[in-house]
């Protein structure tokens, strides 16, 4: 077993936890690091599992409120939103605490809002000792797996995604864009539709959420041809979503450009935990990978439902959704059905499930003193 000391020192809690000491499932063993510039983090790495994962959500399951709960009963998740007020100039954290819900709904705060949130529960998770074998996160939900990988600090993250909101936000003039959720129809259906409808516009699945729950994008009368078409073949659902622009199709290529420059100076440190990242539903774990698969997404589909399918080939069976809301609970429930699995799903505010986690797990209750 590769074993780190349990005592040790990290410029940032991204470095603290590459220098985690590696358990096996089932074993315990108590570390602790100090952080530059922060108190010393404690606790122990027990909740080591085999088949558990992370999943990180993104833009949509923002809510005035979030992390408040976090913040009143962890330091870890308190010293997230700090750094977050610190790393952006201005204050964050009351933002997700006390809205108003039209400037948290605004891209440019949206996005480091849900990262700083998702970031919160995840220290939280490490105070308590779990270490998952796998992280992936929906679109935005990347960089906060890379900061929960160790590749990025939060700091740089929850400015890189600000950035990110602003360039998908200027990309596309407010209008002339949209996105359709479809439910009902596989993704082989929706794609040829979209084709079909396109003419001369673009008009492509975004997200592929589900085997049966398709989002796509373009501009805004394709996207409205293609939905109505999609209900005439049968879709359960046909939604034009409340959105900014259209994310993930070509109609995003100004904000990749943008963003070109902000990444390439960015600091993306080796992975400690493998992520199955959103453009090829793969596992990377070099930083120079994950820098270009982030620059890659912002015109590019998110393939999530073959990231869940290929962790589930890998044996996942527990998953922790670590952020706001339970749409990536939904999804991955989904997915796993079809596939004929029965999986663990919990988010990771849930203290009830993650005791019962852990027991599951390891057998025995969390040690973080």
């Amino acid at each position: 077993c590769w074993r780190r000391p349990r005592t040790f020192e990290a410029a940032h809690l991204g470095d603290a936890v590459r220098l985690l000491p590696a358990v096996e499932p089932g074993e315990r063993r108590p570390w602790e690091a100090r952080v530059t510039g922060d108190e010393s983090v404690r606790g122990s790495v027990e909740a080591v599992s085999e088949k558990l994962a992370f999943v990180f959500p993104g833009q949509g399951s923002q809510f005035v409120g979030m992390g408040r709960e976090l913040v009143e009963r962890s330091p870890e998740a308190r010293a997230a939103f700090e750094e977050a007020d610190e790393a952006l100039g201005f204050s964050l954290s009351r933002l997700c605490f006390e809205g108003p819900e039209a400037d948290l709904q605004l891209t440019a705060n949206t996005q480091p809002a849900i990262l700083t949130a998702s970031v919160a529960a995840w220290r939280m998770l490490v105070a308590e000792g779990w270490q998952p074998r796998y992280v992936a996160g929906h679109s935005l939900g990347e960089y906060s797996a890379l900061v929960a990988a160790g590749s990025l600090t939060l700091g740089e993250a929850v400015r890189l995604v600000r950035q990110r909101g602003e360039a998908m936000q200027e990309a596309v003039p407010v209008g002339v864009g949209a996105m359709a959720a479809i439910l009902g129809l596989p993704a082989e259906t929706v794609a040829a539709v979209c084709r079909e409808v396109a003419g001369d516009q673009i008009c492509q699945p975004a997200n592929f959420n589900s085997p049966t729950q398709i989002v796509i994008a373009g501009h805004r009368e394709a996207v409205e041809r293609a939905a109505a078409e999609c209900k005439a073949r049968g879709a359960r659902l046909t939604t034009i979503l409340k959105v900014s622009a259209p994310f993930h199709c070509p109609l995003m290529e100004p904000a990749r450009e943008k963003m070109r420059q902000p990444l390439t100076a960015a600091s993306f440190a080796p992975l400690s935990i493998p992520l199955i990242n959103n453009v090829d539903a793969a596992p990377i774990t070099e930083g120079a990978a994950a820098r270009e698969a982030l620059l890659r997404q912002i015109a590019a589909p998110v393939r999530w439902t073959e990231s869940i399918q290929f962790l589930l080939g890998e044996g996942i069976r527990h998953w922790v959704e670590v952020g706001p809301g339970k749409v990536l609970t939904g999804l991955i429930k989904a997915i796993a059905k079809e596939a004929g699995h029965e999986v663990t799903l919990l988010q990771a505010e849930d203290q009830a499930g993650r005791e019962q986690l852990r027991e599951r797990i390891v057998g025995a209750s969390p040690t973080t003193d």
